[in-house]
């Protein structure tokens, strides 16, 4: 049976691995036709050789890498009617991640939407025609404690898709904003004592972010999320902007707290190890 997604061309960016693999592999599944972008190129490879799609691994944030990732898309599709901008980081740190963190989390996470909306834009609105996938983040909705350029380059990522949502709708284009809260991929693997104790607990597949993501797209949902409880958190933060913030605090609070108990833990231990060699001599 053929469904509205076969026979499309689609292009997914970050799609070596985690939720851009699951994408890749889900619209495959129901006939598109994928080219699978990543910057590990063996990856790339290896997700496009599993699902019968086509390799295109490199850059999908700076200007140039874009233009050649659409040009190479163009060539092996014949037109793109699908673009996810999936691929995306998450550096750590305040105000203090330093310039070049914040430079790179705006870069990917926000810039090379906004490169790749430039340049499919024309033939999209030409046609009256075309989808953009944005993988955004709850914390495109909320906040990303322990990681400020990832929070408010998110943001940034969600207010882009809105803007194109809101200005071509009218005009052919459907556009979705993706935002899971944890998703077990090496990015939350990696996402610290923050991340762990807000997003762990409820963390879900890579392949549950992709059904959502179809179901969105039958349904021509902008919001998409996989975490339905998100919509209330949402809701909440918008209702009453400093009760919610106040819970926020109280979490920081407590991850604080436990990295301090952690490193006190850490330091009984090694103390434990070191104290019987303290009286030999050598």
């Amino acid at each position: 049976m053929s469904t509205p997604l076969a026979g499309q061309g689609v292009v997914v960016t970050g799609a070596g691995h985690g939720i851009g693999a699951a994408l890749a592999e889900a619209f495959a599944a129901e006939g598109a036709r994928v080219v699978v972008n990543d910057l590990d190129a063996e990856a790339a490879e290896r997700v496009a050789a599993r699902i019968g799609g086509i390799p295109a691994p490199g850059d999908a944030a700076g200007a140039e890498g874009v233009a050649a990732l659409i040009a190479a898309a163009r060539t092996a599709l014949g037109r793109i009617d699908v673009y996810c901008a999936n691929a995306g980081i998450a550096p750590g740190g305040g105000a203090d991640a330093g310039p070049s963190a914040w430079a790179a989390a705006w870069d990917v996470n926000v810039m090379a939407h906004v490169r790749a909306a430039e340049l499919l834009l024309p033939d999209w609105l030409e046609r009256g025609e075309g989808r953009f996938v944005a993988t955004v983040s709850a914390a495109g909705l909320l906040t990303m404690l322990g990681s400020a350029p990832y929070a408010v380059s998110k943001h940034g990522a969600l207010a882009f898709a809105e803007w194109l949502a809101a200005s071509y709708r009218h005009r052919g284009l459907r556009v979705h904003a993706v935002c899971p809260q944890g998703v077990r991929t090496r990015m939350l693997a990696d996402s610290g004592p923050a991340g762990q104790a807000l997003l762990a607990a409820e963390a879900l597949e890579p392949a549950d972010v992709a059904a959502a993501l179809l179901h969105g797209i039958e349904s021509e949902t902008f919001l998409i999320l996989p975490h339905p409880q998100v919509a209330d958190y949402y809701a909440a933060r918008a209702a009453a902007p400093d009760r919610w913030l106040d819970a926020m605090n109280h979490l920081q609070q407590n991850v604080e707290k436990r990295n301090v108990e952690k490193r006190s833990v850490e330091k009984r231990s090694v103390e434990k190890h070191i104290e019987p060699h303290l009286g030999e001599k050598g």
